[in-house]
């Protein structure tokens, strides 16, 4: 784990209590939805605050192939996992020369397919425009981009991107919209002086656009919270269910898992969720039956992400 605030030390050590002694909240996989899969952690930009740390350079997790992809998916099919949707992660999915073979057996499997993308030049080569739109008019309705889209202005998503980064995202949506390819956008919540403020700005920029992405809408348009391990974070008891007022169930790890391939490994592994690919605490085993075992809590992001966030990267 990466170093925590001076607060946090003590914590998130233990698996099944936190640091003052109270049982730790677990979570069960009761209804797996989302089946993740990164493709790879190379990126072809290095953000500011890249929860991965995905660049040019990090080749931490290699690129999945679709022989791989369609392995799982079998696996799933075989323990009759009641999945709706196949999501695709980075780095930057489409720096992965598979990533339309990979998107077409999850398409084929009958399953919505969701990519995650910076819609930067990588989605724009000619090989992968020419993918997107044969799957789209083979699979309509069933595909869809979430761009990531930091902020409704240039200055503060370049700040994060890069400079000419949010002119270069917006050609790739333009693109996208001219293709009919269904977009959804995801945003960071702290960069706004609130949520609404923040819908709002992104509903004039959709809107200025002609990108049929409603603003409003929680799954169109996704705010995350910021993922700072420099911050103090409260660790989650049993009891904080209560307390809180919400339910194991409305967390990620109860409808979702990963699939991740490290560098230098044999075969590919199942991790708790997306927030966590690196922590081997959080790697579940080889396979999906592997991966159906309960989740502790353990982790500053399972806490400020998920549960007081309320955010979950599924649509």
């Amino acid at each position: 784990m990466k170093d925590l605030a001076p607060a946090n030390r003590g914590k998130f050590t233990n698996p099944h209590t936190t640091a003052d002694g109270a049982p730790r909240a677990r979570v069960s996989l009761k209804n797996p939805q989302t089946l993740w899969f990164n493709t790879g952690t190379l990126c072809n930009i290095e953000c500011a605050n890249c929860y991965i740390d995905s660049s040019p350079t990090n080749d931490a997790l290699v690129y999945l192939t679709a022989d791989e992809v369609g392995a799982f998916l079998d696996q799933a099919r075989a323990r009759a996992w009641p999945l709706q949707e196949i999501a695709f992660t980075g780095g930057e999915p489409f720096m992965n020369p598979q990533m339309i073979d990979m998107a077409r057996r999850a398409l084929t499997d009958g399953f919505r397919v969701l990519i995650l993308t910076n819609a930067m030049r990588p989605m724009m080569r000619k090989p992968m425009q020419d993918g997107l739109i044969a799957l789209n008019r083979a699979f309509p309705g069933q595909l869809c981009l979430r761009v990531s889209l930091d902020h409704f202005g240039a200055d503060l998503h370049d700040a994060e991107r890069g400079a000419g980064s949010f002119d270069i995202t917006l050609r790739g949506m333009r693109w996208l919209a001219a293709q009919g390819i269904p977009m959804a956008a995801a945003g960071r919540a702290h960069m706004a002086q609130s949520e609404a403020e923040a819908r709002d700005g992104f509903a004039r920029l959709f809107a200025r656009h002609g990108f049929d992405i409603d603003a409003n809408d929680p799954a169109r348009m996704v705010l995350f919270p910021e993922m700072d391990l420099g911050q103090d974070v409260p660790e989650i008891t049993t009891d904080c269910w209560d307390i809180l007022g919400k339910s194991p169930q409305s967390v990620m790890c109860a409808s979702a898992r990963m699939v991740v391939k490290r560098k230098g490994a044999a075969a590919p592994s199942v991790v708790a969720c997306t927030l966590l690919p690196y922590e081997t605490e959080f790697d579940l085993g080889a396979t999906l039956a592997d991966a159906e075992g309960d989740v502790a809590l353990n982790h500053p992001h399972c806490a400020k992400f998920c549960v007081l966030g309320g955010a979950s990267c599924s649509a």
